[in-house]
């Protein structure tokens, strides 16, 4: 079996609140994107995880499919033994969630292959176990995701607005841990209103209201950031935003963009032009 776990873009990203555990509430606009790695699933003699493509700074044990898998293992009582092919084409350390989408799609493969028979509804609540960003994963629509993340409110009509436009992504040389981005940020002080009453008004006027909290503090460590942003709206992109915890970057763009003139700019960097 084969599958395709596609990495997320979030639009508007407000931290809300802090939880006396430490973790932060937050409201984000999640939306799949068709930058993709690829995973095999296969029954075999043994199990195990074998990664090609963009390196993988962790033992397999410690990779998210191979959790996910031993999620599944325990949930069910045991697997067959499986082999797990992992192509990385999504760099880490983006905020992209590539290794969360590779854990859904790990526990979505397994459900299929072996007839588990679990509702999306229990994939998803065994994904909330894996990490904040898994259980968005399991459903195929955008979705408005709150408390930690992993509450989630179908935003369907978001995905007829995006169409519209030319998703470039550009993860620069360098990423941004998830523990290094939590550090700095701080609830937002203030008022403003729902993020999915702002995204209702025309795209072009996002840029003024719908932003990304972790922003400023990784910015301030990362100046290379605000570059990108700046070569975005320079090249016509009618809302420019880092997403997630960084360091990737995303343009909306009203027309198609010359790949060219973006290798020429973004040297050094991984760059996604969407279909």
């Amino acid at each position: 079996m084969i599958l395709f776990p596609h990495a997320k873009i979030n639009i508007g990203l407000d931290i809300i609140g802090r939880l006396p555990n430490g973790f932060h509430t937050l409201e984000t606009l999640m939306v799949h994107t068709d930058w993709e790695d690829v995973l095999e699933l296969t029954p075999a003699a043994d199990t195990e995880l074998v990664c090609t493509g963009l390196h993988i700074d962790c033992p397999p044990e410690k990779n998210l499919a191979m959790k996910a898998f031993r999620l599944m293992e325990a949930e069910t009582g045991g697997l067959p033994p499986t082999r797990l092919q992992l192509h990385k084409n999504v760099p880490d350390g983006a905020g992209l969630g590539a290794g969360s989408a590779d854990a859904a799609y790990t526990l979505l493969g397994l459900n299929e292959l072996y007839n588990l028979g679990f509702p999306r509804e229990k994939l998803a609540e065994m994904a909330a176990q894996l990490g904040s960003d898994c259980p968005f994963f399991i459903y195929d629509c955008p979705m408005l995701c709150s408390g930690t993340g992993t509450v989630l409110t179908p935003a369907p009509d978001l995905a007829g607005v995006l169409e519209k436009y030319c998703v470039v992504i550009v993860r620069p040389p360098f990423g941004v841990s998830t523990k290094e981005a939590y550090s700095g940020v701080r609830p937002y002080e203030g008022s403003r209103p729902a993020l999915i009453e702002r995204v209702k008004v025309p795209v072009g006027q996002w840029q003024d209201s719908v932003g990304n909290d972790f922003e400023p503090s990784v910015i301030k460590s990362h100046p290379e950031i605000a570059e990108i942003k700046r070569i975005f709206r320079s090249l016509g992109a009618e809302y420019v935003q880092m997403s997630g915890s960084g360091s990737a970057v995303f343009g909306l763009f009203p027309d198609e963009v010359d790949s060219d003139i973006l290798s020429e700019l973004l040297s050094g960097c991984f760059i996604h032009v969407g279909k």
